[in-house]
């Protein structure tokens, strides 16, 4: 079959096991398999594939209509432009939190013009390490360091760390919270997408998700938000005085949350919207 035999069927396929975006799913998994950018399939469609890549196609698209991510499948994704690979250990990385990565280098740079002093920047559950490796590439002369429970997710983090050449700016440190971090280093920015989906709708969340992503970089507790209340708690003290929090929030919660940060006598700046208009991004100081 050609590319575009394969695309047509393939869409087809997808769409009925109720993919979403199946053509543009189709279109990745074979631009993956046959090493090419997407757009070049355009210029393709008469080529046919081997035996070889016509089997691991199959594979995926069978994979894929399990309802397996496209980012496993594929074994990585774009991050604000950077290549940051995946496994099921750690969070797939979404579009809006490219927007949280984008007001913490901001932010590091223009302190970087102002401050004399090395800025430190801590990116509290790191996952896959994407907004740790983000911060140190955009801002070099800033020291970041990476904190995460999971062993694995932190292996993960290393080996994007080294992949995209900043392992030698990235500190990273296994443990549960702050207690977990040492002694004496308070930081400029902490930087956080916590779990905020409350435990009763996780079975509710779309297969990719559900079945997937690790439940504990997704289960925020009985209201979701277990994690803020932690954060507004213990990271007050390891936050220079004129230092930001910077946190993803989830659908609806960024009122709640606000409230959360408001008792602990967080000053919050800021509610950032995402792309669809919804408040996505907090943006809190300590209260002098």
């Amino acid at each position: 079959m050609t590319v575009l035999e394969l695309i047509q069927r393939t869409s087809e396929f997808l769409k009925r096991k109720q993919v979403d975006s199946p053509r543009l799913q189709a279109e990745l998994l074979l631009a993956h398999v046959l090493k090419l950018p997407r757009m070049q399939l355009y210029l393709n469609f008469e080529k046919s594939l081997t035996p070889t890549q016509l089997d691991q196609f199959r594979d995926f698209v069978r994979r894929r209509g399990l309802r397996e991510p496209l980012q496993h499948i594929i074994g990585s994704v774009c991050f604000c432009g950077v290549k940051i690979a995946v496994n099921p250990h750690v969070l797939v990385p979404r579009p809006e939190t490219e927007l949280l990565a984008e007001r913490g280098w901001q932010y590091l740079q223009n302190c970087a013009e102002q401050k004399p002093d090395p800025l430190t920047a801590l990116d509290y559950g790191t996952g896959s390490g994407c907004l740790a490796i983000i911060l140190a590439a955009k801002c070099p002369q800033a020291q970041v360091h990476a904190l995460d429970i999971s062993e694995e997710a932190l292996e993960m983090a290393r080996q994007n760390a080294a992949q995209n050449n900043v392992a030698d700016r990235i500190h990273f440190w296994s443990g549960d919270g702050a207690a977990a971090l040492p002694s004496g280093i308070n930081f400029h920015l902490i930087i956080c997408n916590p779990p905020y989906i409350p435990t009763g709708q996780i079975e509710s969340l779309q297969p990719e998700v559900r079945d997937y992503d690790p439940r504990s970089a997704l289960d925020g507790g009985l209201d979701g938000l277990d994690y803020y209340r932690r954060l507004a708690c213990e990271m007050k003290e390891r936050l220079q005085t004129d230092g930001r929090i910077m946190l993803e929030l989830g659908d609806g919660q960024a009122k709640l949350v606000w409230q959360v940060f408001e008792a602990q006598k967080w000053i919050v700046e800021e509610i950032a919207e995402d792309y669809t208009q919804r408040p996505r991004i907090m943006i809190a100081r300590k209260a002098c």
